[in-house]
């Protein structure tokens, strides 16, 4: 049995392993990372991320064809199979894991594939195809992501029964769809299905999408995803899911049965934490599979630390890079540790979702005295010639000192947009403020000047 000895081991390739390995590399540390899957890029890569926002990228493009009337002058509207729109995403996944797998071998990280379990507070086994070694470390960072949660009462081995991950196996294009859980995943599926013309029905075990959501922006997300054909049912919970041959039945507690062609299940995922012999550490994760940590990565067991999905909240690849970046900060003591806390949201539905802040109903709560400045993209010149008029920017400020309290945007490329409001949510002190918007000059015609035209919105409010 071959032994190893490292200063940090990292379990997991995903986002938060990489930025946990690259960190602590570039600080002089010697680092491993173990990575059960053939190749790096964790869920992210394979089966969420990047899968699914190509994925969507396709669609709306077919979508942009199929309803742009330039092109309709020169021909008839196409369809396009699922598996053959999924055929992008896979050139995606391959560009992707070979520009990562260049990074460890760059930065001199060595990539070890097999299966890790801790064999105490300091060692960990590795078991792969033909072998078993052991890594001693002084520091550990467990990195190994989710999984989706799949309840024991349904068949996830049924051929039309599928999860969010098995769903990118799916070999050909479903008439109906029934998707069970409304979340943010479930959300964008059924955007991504409506815009290939399947008939989608999203059950909802809450009273309205996505909570989290500043209220004006999450009935606007219902409103056009019933708009695309996709009947939504809330406060609704599962009796039974039932595959045969032909398709599957979904029957619920209120009494409806719901039939169609192929069943997506997206409620919920769980950290995986069950192989790791964390029993031999002293470490217990939740029901859920996820492992509680300080305000600095650190579990109950002081050399090792536990980052991304694994963790809980926000289970995002962009804090997840963050986090692993910051846990390998605590271990080398540099000047670039934070806990990650400012996370925005990106939620890739059509038309796709972004905000950071506060929202309406948070500020109402609090007593804050806030205003609202709008923009509606239809207003827009930059939005009237690419055709995506659909959406709006809205900024919450401070009615008195003007200070921005939340970005909330919804629409073509909201995910970029945001990122403007959250610098200047970021700035010190008086910097942070509504004037900016006002006083700076913004490119015409842009999908950014949405900032000025909203800014100027809320200043006619204040008296």
């Amino acid at each position: 049995m071959a032994e190893h000895h490292y200063d940090v081991v990292v379990i997991g390739a995903g986002p938060s392993g990489e930025g946990a390995a690259m960190n602590a590399t570039k600080h002089g540390k010697r680092v491993a990372i173990i990575e059960d899957k053939p190749t790096v890029g964790g869920n992210c890569t394979h089966w969420g991320t990047i899968p699914s926002k190509a994925l969507r990228h396709s669609v709306k493009q077919i979508i942009t064809f199929n309803t742009n009337q330039m092109f309709r002058d020169i021909g008839e509207p196409r369809w396009f199979s699922f598996p053959r729109v999924l055929q992008n995403a896979q050139k995606v996944i391959g560009k992707q894991v070979k520009l990562r797998t260049q990074f460890y071998a760059r930065n001199r990280v060595d990539l070890l594939n097999g299966r890790a379990s801790f064999l105490d507070r300091n060692r960990i086994e590795i078991r792969g195809n033909k072998s078993v070694e052991t890594l001693h470390f002084k520091q550990a960072i467990i990195a190994t992501g989710s999984r989706p949660y799949l309840p024991p009462d349904v068949d996830f081995r049924h051929h039309r029964i599928y999860n969010s991950d098995t769903i990118l196996s799916l070999s050909h294009t479903p008439r109906t769809l029934v998707i069970y859980g409304a979340g943010v995943i479930g959300s964008e599926y059924a955007s991504i299905f409506a815009g290939l013309g399947v008939k989608v029905d999203l059950i909802n075990p809450g009273s309205r999408l996505l909570t989290f959501l500043d209220d004006e922006i999450s009935d606007a997300l219902s409103y056009h995803l019933r708009n695309n054909g996709v009947l939504v049912r809330h406060n609704e919970q599962y009796e039974s899911v039932v595959g045969d041959d032909h398709g599957v039945v979904l029957s619920l507690q209120s009494g409806k049965k719901i039939r169609a062609d192929a069943f997506l299940w997206c409620n919920g995922r769980s950290g995986n934490t069950d192989t790791l012999g964390l029993e031999n550490v002293g470490l217990v994760p939740n029901g859920r599979g996820q492992l509680a940590v300080d305000d600095h990565y650190r579990t109950d067991v002081e050399n090792i630390y536990a980052v991304g999905d694994v963790i809980g909240w926000p289970s995002l690849a962009s804090a997840a890079y963050d986090q692993g970046r910051s846990a390998s900060s605590d271990i080398v003591k540099d000047e670039y540790f934070r806990f990650v806390s400012d996370v925005p949201t990106g939620i890739y539905t059509i038309p796709e979702i972004s905000s950071v802040g506060k929202t309406e109903r948070e500020l109402t709560e609090a007593k804050v005295p806030y205003e609202v400045g709008q923009a509606f993209f239809k207003d827009l010149a930059r939005a009237q010639i690419t055709g995506e008029a659909v959406g709006m920017l809205k900024i919450l400020f401070h009615r008195e000192s003007r200070e921005i309290l939340g970005i909330h945007c919804f629409g073509d490329q909201a995910a970029e947009i945001v990122h403007i409001g959250q610098a200047i949510m970021n700035q010190p002190g008086e910097a942070n403020s509504l004037n900016y918007f006002i006083n700076t000059t913004f490119n015409y015609p842009t999908m950014a000047e949405a900032y000025r035209v909203a800014a100027l919105n809320g200043l006619n409010r204040i008296f």
